[in-house]
């Protein structure tokens, strides 16, 4: 638990950004953007902020439920097809810039990583590790991953094959050795290593299931 309520005034009133799925082999790239005023956040609720990694999923959902509950929030993301074409760096920085332009909030942007989106006209900064520094990145990490291992376990029912549900579309063994037996599928990334070497023949219908996950306006 990186954050104290102490002094909660020593942590800044920011929009914090984070991704989720950036490294995975299939599904979407999601993005959070988070604002609130530390000072004025439940004190437990900012004791339990923590990087989305360290915390299990039950906590997650628990505390991405408070997040909704307590602080303005705005979810973007980009499919595959996007990934591919533009590659996951720039995937990423676009789904951020969406994110917080979504929330329509004057405020200074912080975003976890090394790279600043293009093309947003406030004061941005980088923090490295920021989810364990800026509880609104903190914070933006949890909704992330709630949100995107939410739309992998509805795509798990349609290829049950490759347990999403378990591995949120990460290079497993598991989700490896599926790839061998049984192929790739429309929500797998080609432009990625792993999964380059296999042809696919795209369906109509698993096509139009990406169109409508991705339309899901989580804000």
């Amino acid at each position: 638990m990186p954050f104290t309520a102490r002094d909660r005034s020593k942590y800044p009133v920011v929009i914090g950004c984070d991704e989720v799925g950036r490294g995975a082999l299939c599904g979407p790239v999601v993005v959070a953007a988070v604002w609130f005023e530390p000072q004025l956040l439940p004190r437990k609720l900012l004791r339990e902020l923590d990087d989305s990694k360290n915390l299990s999923v039950d906590k997650r959902v628990e505390l991405t439920a408070w997040i909704r509950k307590t602080c303005r929030i705005a979810v973007a993301a980009n499919s595959v097809t996007v990934i591919d074409a533009r590659n996951i760096r720039n995937a990423t920085l676009d789904a951020m810039r969406r994110a917080v332009v979504k929330l329509q909030i004057n405020a200074p942007v912080m975003i976890d990583g090394i790279d600043v989106p293009p093309g947003l006209t406030g004061e941005c900064t980088a923090v490295v590790q920021g989810d364990s520094k800026i509880p609104q990145i903190a914070a933006a990490s949890i909704v992330a991953k709630t949100v995107r291992d939410s739309l992998m376990a509805r795509l798990a029912s349609r290829y049950p094959a490759y347990a999403w549900e378990r591995n949120a579309g990460y290079g497993t063994k598991h989700h490896r050795d599926a790839i061998k037996d049984y192929g790739i599928t429309p929500h797998h990334r080609r432009s990625y290593a792993p999964v380059a070497q296999y042809s696919l023949d795209f369906k109509a219908a698993d096509v139009e299931l990406v169109e409508e996950l991705m339309a899901i306006d989580f804000a």
